[in-house]
């Protein structure tokens, strides 16, 4: 396990840097003000610490258009890129002013027209427009959202990373799935083989559940025949990896209306995959469960993988905003099969397409359970 807190990769970082800077003359900003930590480590490069529980807006990354330089809010440099100078560095303090006295310094040599920030508070609302005099200060999060919406080579090489780890932690935990063993040892077992390949941040809190059954929570017993799914996955370098996967406990031969289950299972997978193309609307993925007979879940059928949150997200609660989505090449989605017999239980299956000009490519490669 790495000792030292390092930055990301140079390619990586100035790759994406050159996407949020194309972006925001895309926009007309002159100035980006960061306060999400997946934007500024978006930008900036470096890794933030203290980030495990909600927290307020503060400025704690700046991108200069004209310059193409990064201040950072730091108190020191360690994990700081080498090109984001001391002189680009303000502290951590409890006094808002001192914070506006840093982006004052910094609206001095940029002289911006227009700002952006990523998010607001009615604080800063009040104090962004004294450290930045005369500029109009406007959303910036739609220009970061256009940035991450498709992803650099280096960013696929960082996911694919990440799904490696989960897929490894995924089969250790598989290997230990027997009658009597909870669904909270399982997500035990997953998160000590993350560990031993130095990650220490799981995707979600829980692993493994029973779905062909009622249960009472996370120490409930698994018995022979169970249907339980697996939703592994881990963040590495910042970049989320996951992969989804239902697997039957401890029995061969489980029956025709399981095998058919699965059966369904593989063919919508199979099928949301390939309505992953360039030019695609998104609402496409509706019509794969639509095809394939299913019923849409009310969990994502698609999300976008990568460093936090990114677009786009297809749900079923929100159909309009699937079909304005246009899927390009370098989209990176997290699809999701799920199918459903009352009989039988719940089986779903999550993998991880890039969206290419040559058609979908799998980044996972994890087995399904087959008897």
């Amino acid at each position: 396990m790495p000792t030292d807190l390092l930055p990301d990769e140079r390619a990586l970082r100035y790759g994406r840097r050159e996407r949020a800077l194309a972006a925001m003359a895309d926009a007309d900003l002159d100035v980006l003000v960061l306060g999400r930590p997946a934007n500024v480590r978006y930008v900036a490069g470096a890794p933030l610490l203290w980030n495990a529980g909600p927290r307020g807006f503060s400025p704690s990354g700046v991108l200069v258009r004209v310059t193409g330089e990064v201040h950072l809010l730091s108190t020191w440099d360690e994990g700081v890129p080498e090109e984001i100078t001391h002189d680009h560095l303000y502290g951590l303090t409890w006094d808002p002013m001192n914070l506006v006295a840093a982006l004052q310094r910094i609206n001095e040599s940029a002289a911006p027209q227009r700002v952006g920030t990523d998010a607001l508070s009615p604080l800063f609302a009040k104090l962004l427009p004294l450290a930045f005099p005369g500029a109009e200060v406007v959303d910036g999060e739609p220009a970061l959202r256009a940035a991450r919406r498709t992803k650099t080579a280096e960013e696929i090489t960082a996911i694919s990373g990440a799904i490696g780890i989960a897929e490894t932690a995924l089969a250790a935990a598989i290997a230990e799935l027997r009658p009597g063993i909870t669904e909270r040892e399982l997500t035990g077992v997953f998160m000590d083989s993350m560990a031993s390949h130095g990650i220490t941040t799981p995707a979600t809190q829980d692993i493994a559940r029973i779905t062909s059954r009622p249960r009472s929570g996370r120490d409930e017993r698994v018995q022979t025949g169970d249907l339980v799914v697996f939703d592994a996955g881990v963040v590495a370098g910042g970049y989320t990896g996951e992969v989804g996967r239902t697997w039957v406990a401890g029995t061969r031969g489980h029956g025709a209306a399981a095998r058919e289950l699965f059966r369904r299972c593989h063919d919508l997978s199979a099928r949301l995959v390939d309505a992953c193309t360039v030019g695609a609307s998104a609402d496409a993925l509706f019509g794969a469960y639509a095809s394939a007979g299913e019923a849409v879940p009310a969990i994502p059928v698609a999300r976008g993988m990568g460093l936090g949150l990114d677009d786009p997200l297809v749900v079923r609660d929100l159909p309009a905003t699937a079909a304005a989505t246009t899927l390009e090449a370098g989209a990176v989605l997290a699809v999701t099969a799920s199918v459903t017999d009352p009989a039988v239980g719940t089986i779903t299956g999550q993998d991880v397409v890039v969206v290419t000009a040559a058609g979908p490519e799998l980044l996972t490669n994890s087995p399904w359970w087959d008897e």
